[in-house]
């Protein structure tokens, strides 16, 4: 069965994809919304945190002021698995076992305002599950990437990009930085044959460009060969965390966030 995929805005795609699994037909009104939210919504700024007006964010640390205009992402392979099996999502995996969202890749473009915003529908078997896998992406010169490379040349070798100014400079900063994220869903996603489940990636900005004591890093020393690249590249891979989220506030509807 093919589900069909609704996409909005901070989701940008090379070609329209599909998701299967092995069911004899239609789910029935069995679906999940994924929302991307880089910060809650209707929170006051703290000393040292960003200033909460919409994009771009500005931080700072009392010496340097860092201001974030956009950032640029490329994931593949996102899937949601179900409690009842042990093993990671790949491609030999059962689709009983593991629903995929999007193969990928894609670009994705997380939101910078408050709260979340919605990014893709999906038809899924109704069922209990547990987590939330995807990659962040390298594209290469290869078939696999074609496609995506062809729409977005830039990103050959870079899987996030980020533009801002550091100290009123601009700077653009890149990695190419692969990593499988695999982040657990507590309580687990339980999706009911009536209506559709909402759930969130929250994606912790604010934490990429901080040393260990919190000072504010500049992210032109981050790039590839910079001495704050292993820093910075840490940073990113730890920043990431996934809950439900019905009204797409960026906060975990069970109070984990």
């Amino acid at each position: 069965m093919s589900h069909s995929l609704r996409l909005a805005g901070a989701l940008v795609l090379a070609t329209t994809l599909t998701a299967c699994d092995s069911s004899s037909g239609p789910s029935q009104g069995s679906a999940v919304s994924l929302a991307i939210a880089t910060r809650p919504a209707a929170l006051a700024p703290a000393a040292g945190g960003p200033q909460f007006s919409g994009a771009p964010v500005e931080y700072t640390d009392g010496t340097n002021t860092l201001i974030i205009n956009s950032v640029e992402m490329v994931v593949k392979e996102v899937e949601l698995k179900r409690e009842d099996f042990d093993s990671q999502c790949d491609n030999a995996t059962s689709d009983d076992d593991c629903e995929e969202l999007e193969s990928g890749p894609y670009l994705l473009d997380p939101p910078l305002s408050g709260g979340a915003t919605s990014v893709v529908t999906v038809d899924v078997l109704p069922g209990t599950y547990d987590e939330f896998e995807f990659k962040i992406h390298k594209p290469e010169d290869d078939d696999s990437n074609a496609a995506f490379l062809a729409a977005h040349p830039s990103f050959d070798g870079v899987s996030i990009r980020v533009t801002g100014t550091w100290n009123g400079a601009a700077f653009t900063y890149e990695t190419d930085v692969s990593a499988e994220q695999e982040l657990d869903l507590v309580p687990p996603l339980v999706v009911t044959d009536a209506g559709t489940s909402d759930f969130t990636l929250y994606i912790d900005i604010a934490t990429w460009f901080r040393a260990s004591d919190n000072s504010l890093i500049d992210p032109a020393s981050a790039n590839k060969g910079g001495q704050n690249e292993s820093v910075v590249n840490s940073n990113i891979t730890q920043s990431f965390d996934a809950f439900e989220d019905e009204d797409h506030d960026g906060h975990d509807d069970h109070g984990e966030d």
